[in-house]
């Protein structure tokens, strides 16, 4: 067991090293419980990027399905599935949390544009969102159920701050994660935002997307000075969305064309920062 704990938390580290950084700020004997979150979300999150067909990927999500449904030994032998299963059940974790961010990850094997703001929302709140509040729950089951409306607010600023910073990969593949509703009032559309400039709507769709991420991240950081210390490792990572934040506003360069991560000892301090003081009251 020891193996496959370290086999899951390299997972993380080489998947996904910001979530990587921010369980160490959790305590030790939540650490693994974590790890396998996050190396189960890289796990769904990667599915396009190993598997470029469609309907394969959707098959590796119902194998998801399928291993978490049943629980116990299924997955015996992937040291994830296995992992996530042990912390499902150690920690009674809602395995509809699960089915359903496997289902909003369907959308991301296909082209297909999104089509509004509320849709946009949705897809962050069953993903990004949903894996913060499963984080909190394994921190401290009493207190995550009073916080799960700001999960909600940190998961959609964290998730548009990750699809603004995939912007020229998603356009290299066609995809489009700028909702279809504010494409039009930048007066752009998902067939002209992805294909060679992006349009002279473009910028604006992108501005008003930052003006999104930000309006989420204000809401959360208006209720953030309540989080209690037990639960702050899970929300360590808006943090890191506030730095990506101010850095595409700064920039002479738009997100279109890719926005320089931000260096691994600036990632550090901002959650060493945060880990110890945690969010002041605005």
């Amino acid at each position: 067991m020891l193996q496959n704990a370290k086999i899951v938390m390299d997972a993380v580290r080489a998947a996904d090293h910001d979530r990587y950084l921010t369980a160490l700020y959790a305590p030790a004997d939540k650490r693994d419980a974590l790890f396998s979150l996050y190396a189960f979300n890289a796990e769904i999150a990667g599915i396009r990027d190993r598997i470029h067909e469609p309907l394969p990927g959707e098959v590796r999500l119902q194998w998801w399905r399928d291993v978490i449904a049943a629980g116990g030994e299924a997955g015996a032998g992937h040291p994830v599935a296995d992992a996530l299963n042990l912390t499902i059940t150690a920690f009674k974790l809602p395995k509809l949390a699960f089915e359903n961010m496997l289902e909003a990850r369907i959308f991301d094997l296909y082209d297909d544009p999104m089509p509004s703001r509320t849709d946009l929302e949705g897809y962050c709140g069953e993903t990004a969102a949903a894996l913060i509040q499963l984080a909190a729950i394994v921190l401290d089951p009493a207190d995550a159920p009073g916080f799960a409306e700001l999960a909600g607010r940190a998961g959609c600023a964290q998730a548009i701050t990750g699809l603004l910073l995939l912007l020229p990969l998603h356009r290299r593949r066609g995809q489009c994660f700028i909702p279809a509703d504010i494409l039009a009032a930048a007066g752009s559309a998902p067939e002209e935002f992805v294909a060679g400039d992006g349009g002279p709507g473009a910028r604006r769709a992108v501005a008003a997307m930052i003006a999104l991420a930000r309006e989420h991240l204000s809401a959360f950081e208006q209720g953030a000075a309540a989080l209690p210390g037990s639960l702050r490792s899970a929300f360590l990572p808006l943090a890191l969305s506030r730095a990506y934040l101010a850095k595409m506003e700064g920039s002479r360069h738009s997100p279109l064309g890719g926005v320089a991560r931000l260096s691994a000892l600036r990632r550090h301090w901002l959650l060493l920062r945060r880990a110890g003081k945690g969010w002041p009251a605005l």
